[in-house]
């Protein structure tokens, strides 16, 4: 009889760990993927404040105005057409 009872529990043990197993797992990829939104937009913002014009700036400065510029022009064009006003 005390053997029925601790299988029983034993059964009920290991149900509650997959569970449990499966509710972190499930947190975890949650978060996981929001930290990957998170990071996305905020290294669209620094590309797009930061790095691009620094680059631009760089390509004058090291003489490659022929690249710049046009870069310049398609960069302002994209900008155009997905601006949401």
């Amino acid at each position: 009889m005390k053997d029925t009872y601790q299988n029983e529990f034993q059964k009920e043990k290991k149900m509650l760990s997959l569970l449990f197993t499966i509710c972190i797992i499930w947190f975890v990829g949650k978060f996981f993927i929001f930290g990957l939104r998170a990071s996305w937009g905020i290294m669209k913002l620094l590309c797009t404040v930061i790095f691009f014009p620094v680059i631009l700036i760089g390509m004058v400065i090291g003489g490659l105005m022929y690249i710049a510029f046009p870069l310049l022009i398609v960069a302002g064009i994209i900008a155009l057409v997905t601006s949401h006003s």
